[in-house]
């Protein structure tokens, strides 16, 4: 399964960028110059019609000075659900439940629901620590290179950021909390 923001995410994600854009008086152009994003793809992003990566939207969100949390809009007093940004037609999905920033970095703590036969495929950001997960109900599996490492019910596990890895689930279903700590750049 290929990683895919929800889309109504992808519209409220676009919508802020392009005001926090604008806010700051960048031109598309430059922007994508800062964030490495192409010109056509910030377009697409802004108008909704680009589904991005989270890696690429953290991209665009650091070039702006900002972060992905604070587009999604759970910093301070967001919405206590948080935000679904990630979804299958099998019924797995991810939400970004918070968020705190400091000025060295920011924090996200997200909550999983994954089905058997989905999974989430993560590349490692550059500078940021190892991410931390609890189990809540089945098993986690992550699946990095030729190891794997496997959670039950119950149990903590700390994932090394170093290379990809695939979040899978060992039983019919794995419902565990994440939390990411990402350097501010």
């Amino acid at each position: 399964m290929t990683e895919q923001i929800r889309p109504e995410v992808v519209v409220l994600l676009g919508n802020r960028i392009r005001a926090v854009r604008q806010g700051k008086d960048l031109s598309v152009v430059k922007l994508a110059e800062l964030s490495g994003v192409s010109r056509r793809m910030l377009t697409q992003i802004e108008l909704g019609q680009a589904n991005p990566s989270i890696a690429t939207v953290d991209r665009i969100a650091s070039a702006l000075g900002t972060t992905f949390p604070a587009l999604a809009g759970v910093l301070g007093e967001g919405p206590p659900e948080g935000v679904e940004v990630w979804s299958t037609p099998n019924g797995s999905w991810a939400s970004l439940l918070q968020a705190v920033q400091t000025s060295q970095v920011f924090v996200e703590m997200w909550k999983w629901h994954l089905v058997g036969g989905d999974r989430y495929h993560v590349s490692p950001a550059a500078g940021a620590p190892e991410t931390m997960a609890h189990v809540l109900q089945g098993q986690l599996l992550v699946r990095s290179g030729s190891s794997d490492l496997r959670v039950d019910a119950g149990g903590s596990a700390r994932i090394g950021n170093t290379a990809d890895h695939t979040f899978e689930t060992g039983t019919d279903v794995a419902v565990f909390l994440g939390v990411v700590t990402m350097p501010r750049l």
